[in-house]
């Protein structure tokens, strides 16, 4: 996703690297009078991301959560403290989405629903309710003595897809600004996070991406130490019989979600940014409204599929 997008014209100032990371578009920018420090921070930065996406990847045999997947119903496995505690904070997201939001899902990634390539018909019903099953986030068990996971039914498969970038993104603003670094963003994918001012003192204007029109915005927002993420279902789909169908999954049915093109999250943690953007999806217009508005500190922007805006009490968007 190109969307959101810095909107500057002092980029002279603003010293940025644009690479491929954890499968994704990742643009790092730092302002910083000397390019060369602002380089040597940009670099670590760099290999902080490359180190979590070693640590979570499901395509590397040797990544953590490759581990624990290969022992799902045998033995727990031993992990970092780090991977626990993304796994543990996951849980909780789980539990307060009432599973919208799921770890698991893993279980029907590729085999049910692969959107790397064109599908040409819809999954078999059988196929989708046997893997569905293996879908159940209370299947985690986590073991705080001896730091190890252990999913419980045979065939079960963790995944990072729906917090992994975020937290990425969240731990290379850290290490941004414990070097020093006063001011900058990072963006993966679009999930984007922020901190200080631009070189004029104004805070940062980002575009929320239009769901009919990817690279284009449809709205800005002035916004500085926040973070903002976007799920849509114009990232990835396929079409079927003239229909399209997202490759945002209700965990519940193996389904595509249907009612809503995209869902933007505001709030100051890129992390929490990441994980909230699709069970809102999920959950849709009203229910995902409802549980936003008890949060402190998250904010929400939704376009239905009838291309009406809605948002959540604490914030009001200008088209």
């Amino acid at each position: 996703m190109e969307l959101p997008t810095l909107q500057t014209d002092l980029s002279g100032l603003i010293h940025q690297k644009v690479l491929r990371l954890m499968g994704n578009r990742f643009e790092i920018s730092v302002v910083a009078a000397d390019s060369q420090w602002a380089e040597k921070q940009i670099d670590a930065s760099i290999g902080e991301i490359r180190r979590i996406e070693a640590l979570l990847t499901t395509f590397r045999e040797d990544s953590q959560t490759a581990l624990i997947n290969r022992q799902a119903g045998i033995a727990p496995v031993r992990v970092d403290r780090e991977v626990f505690g993304l796994i543990q904070r996951s849980l909780r997201l789980s539990a307060l989405t009432q599973g919208a939001f799921d770890i698991t899902y893993g279980s029907i990634d590729k085999r049910l629903w692969n959107f790397d390539t064109q599908l040409t018909e819809l999954p078999d019903p059988a196929t989708a309710r046997k893997l569905v099953r293996l879908i159940n986030y209370r299947n985690v068990i986590l073991n705080e003595a001896e730091q190890s996971v252990l999913l419980r039914e045979p065939g079960m498969r963790i995944g990072f897809g729906g917090i992994g970038k975020g937290y990425a993104a969240e731990m290379a603003r850290q290490l941004l600004r414990s070097a020093g670094v006063a001011s900058g963003v990072v963006n993966a994918a679009g999930d984007l996070t922020t901190w200080g001012m631009q070189p004029d003192g104004k805070p940062w204007t980002i575009g929320i991406a239009n769901p009919n029109a990817r690279n284009e915005a449809f709205s800005y927002m002035n916004i500085s130490d926040l973070a903002v993420a976007t799920s849509g279902n114009y990232e990835k789909y396929a079409l079927i019989n003239g229909k399209r169908y997202s490759h945002t999954i209700d965990p519940k049915t193996g389904l595509p979600v249907t009612g809503i093109k995209s869902v933007t999250i505001i709030c100051p943690n890129a992390e929490i940014a990441d994980a909230m953007a699709t069970p809102v999806m999920v959950m849709g217009v009203r229910a995902g409204l409802n549980l936003i508005n008890q949060i402190r500190g998250l904010a929400c922007v939704i376009v239905d599929d009838q291309d009406r805006v809605y948002t959540s009490a604490n914030i009001t968007i200008d088209s």
